[in-house]
């Protein structure tokens, strides 16, 4: 049998989201193609995913560059006979900063929307053109809290996600019936991974035990939902620690 395919998008660090995906799809016999902006990075995730007698391979790709994009699910439909199309897509891109918004920058929220919208739909626009054909597949989207409230500081963040979560709601109303699992990730809260771990320690510490979002149990939550069965799809699912407030 040809082995199933994974597209995972928006991958750094190997204590990241992304990484965390690839590895929990990689576990499941998938060939897992993460694509990313930093080929050191992204040879870490390969190499664990290696170890453990896994499937993986990477693509350098920016997911605000449409051409990158195109290249890498042209990547992902010709891999062979060895290999089915995908049927899994994730895109997983974002930025965050807290800025006054007096200070904010037109190229400053551009740049958010780009990274953590237009991104998106690049991304969301070729898995359907790949997918549909295929009458088969999930797309899903991490998205944030902010989609759905805006707080001081992070209006370009709140702004670019709520864009993002309104493609995966258009694209699940389009493709849901064509047999793609478009799903939105609301991940409400702070994630335990590199990112977070090296600027803020101090946080994590204050958190405590399970205080801030597990990667590896997003990453079970995602192949849940790429798992369901038809007749009981998410579109929409909210993720925090148990201690967080909401």
């Amino acid at each position: 049998m040809a082995k199933p395919t994974a597209v995972i998008v928006g991958v750094g660090a190997e204590l990241g989201v992304g990484a965390a995906v690839c590895r929990r799809f990689a576990s499941e016999g998938y060939h897992v193609i993460a694509a990313g902006r930093t080929a050191s990075k992204l040879q870490q995730v390969v190499d664990t995913i290696g170890k453990s007698r896994g499937s993986a391979e990477f693509v350098i790709a920016d997911a605000t560059k449409e051409a990158d994009v195109i290249k890498l699910f042209d990547r992902a439909t010709s891999l062979g006979s060895e290999f089915d199309a995908p049927d899994a897509v994730v895109f997983n891109a974002g930025i965050n900063q807290h800025i006054d918004f007096r200070e904010l920058t037109a190229e400053q929220f551009e740049n958010f929307w780009r990274i953590c919208c237009f991104g998106g739909f690049l991304v969301g626009r070729e898995a359907a053109r790949r997918l549909v054909p295929l009458g088969r597949g999930t797309v899903i989207f991490t998205g944030a809290s902010a989609s759905l409230r805006g707080k001081p500081g992070y209006a370009q963040f709140a702004a670019a996600k709520a864009g993002l979560r309104m493609i995966a709601q258009s694209m699940a109303r389009d493709y849901g019936k064509a047999g793609i699992h478009v799903a939105h990730a609301v991940i409400d809260g702070g994630i335990a991974g590199e990112r977070l771990l090296s600027r803020n320690p101090a946080l994590a510490e204050q958190r405590g035990e399970d205080g801030l979002l597990d990667v590896n149990a997003i990453a079970e939550t995602y192949w849940q939902i790429h798992s369901q069965p038809r007749s009981a799809w998410t579109q929409e699912i909210d993720l925090r620690p148990f201690k967080e407030n909401y």
